[in-house]
């Protein structure tokens, strides 16, 4: 009797997630862009490195070895999978993404001065940019941000530090003078909404897989190991992705849960961090994880084992990176290693 009761209960709290608080019942069911970037059919025939089997450093000793003629000849002819594909060296992917964008009509992204990492135009679209360089940076940050992210809304000016974009410009503002550079990545299908998406982990778990291959890629190319920030139900994907992580830190901010009871259970060496202000409505949200639905464990919760990242004076859901607050003061110092 017991134990039925509490499988009733839990049952009530999940369909509570669905259906119950900040509406997680309006939501847009999402098929999630996986497999290897648009154009590799062709790249393949040319007997190229496949994207779906070579690994990045792999990719890396490829592109190495390539003279400067052929290295730009692959980036005009095949500009989708270069600019896509971890491993490449950044400023080639630069360049194949510029070319790429003024093709699908997304010029902004190729205005001058921007590094965009990744430009995926599949379904809603999917991109990652850099702020900083990259290639010469001392310490590397990676925002991953949660619901409602795509190619249109990466860098919205409304609500700015709740885009990866905003995230990425205020943290690297933040750690000027230390060679930081850090990557705003919106490059897995997001949920839409507060829908079913965004309490079950399929999403997830398809933009672990590509956050895992980012930071493989990072570490092919020479780049120190990163510290993610992982905003929502992006930290979701960074629980699910963190024993696959060659990461320094993950910090879990605004977050539903990470689908593990506990630190221990994401199966990570890197140190492990969670914020949560008070007037975040995600604290409103039950954690539990049953029948596929909801996220699990609060990971400010002391007995889920995470260093907590003060964030009293943050405002509501997209405030934690605001200048002057606790939290970014806090992110800043993470992403240099001064918290270490």
């Amino acid at each position: 009797m017991r134990r039925l009761k509490r499988t009733l209960v839990a049952l009530a709290l999940a369909a509570t997630v669905v259906a119950g608080t900040a509406g997680w019942a309006s939501g847009t069911a999402q098929e999630p862009v996986t497999g290897p970037p648009p154009g590799t059919a062709a790249w393949r025939s040319e007997g190229l490195p496949d994207p779906a089997t070579t690994t990045p450093a792999e990719v890396a000793r490829f592109f190495a070895a390539l003279g400067p003629a052929r290295r730009q000849d692959l980036v005009r002819r095949h500009p989708t999978v270069v600019g896509n594909l971890d491993g490449v060296p950044v400023e080639l992917r630069y360049a194949a993404n510029a070319r790429t964008a003024k093709a699908v009509g997304l010029g902004r992204l190729a205005d001058p001065g921007r590094r965009i990492l990744a430009l995926d135009p599949r379904g809603r679209g999917q991109v990652a940019e850099v702020y900083g360089d990259l290639a010469t940076a001392r310490h590397v940050a990676v925002v991953v941000p949660g619901s409602d992210i795509d190619a249109a809304t990466f860098d919205r000016t409304n609500d700015p530090y709740g885009t990866p974009a905003g995230m990425a410009k205020s943290l690297r503002d933040a750690t000027k003078g230390h060679r930081t550079a850090v990557i705003a990545w919106a490059g897995y299908t997001t949920p839409v909404g507060v829908g079913v998406d965004a309490a079950t982990g399929d999403l997830a778990e398809a933009g672990a897989d590509r956050l895992a291959r980012l930071t493989d890629g990072l570490d092919a190319t020479g780049a120190p190991d990163p510290a993610l920030f992982c905003h929502s139900y992006g930290s979701v994907v960074c629980g699910l992705a963190a024993s696959r992580l060659d990461a320094a830190d993950i910090v879990a901010l605004g977050s539903p849960g990470m689908r593990a009871d506990n630190v221990g259970g994401l199966g990570t060496r890197a140190r492990v961090w969670a914020a949560k202000d008070p007037s975040d409505w995600i604290g409103r949200v039950p954690n539990v994880e049953f029948a596929g639905l909801g996220h699990g464990a609060d990971p400010t919760d002391p007995a889920f084992g995470a260093r907590r990242v003060p964030a009293g004076d943050a405002d509501g859901h997209t405030g934690y990176f605001a200048p002057g607050t606790q939290s970014l003061r806090t992110f800043a110092s993470i992403t240099v290693g001064a918290s270490r």
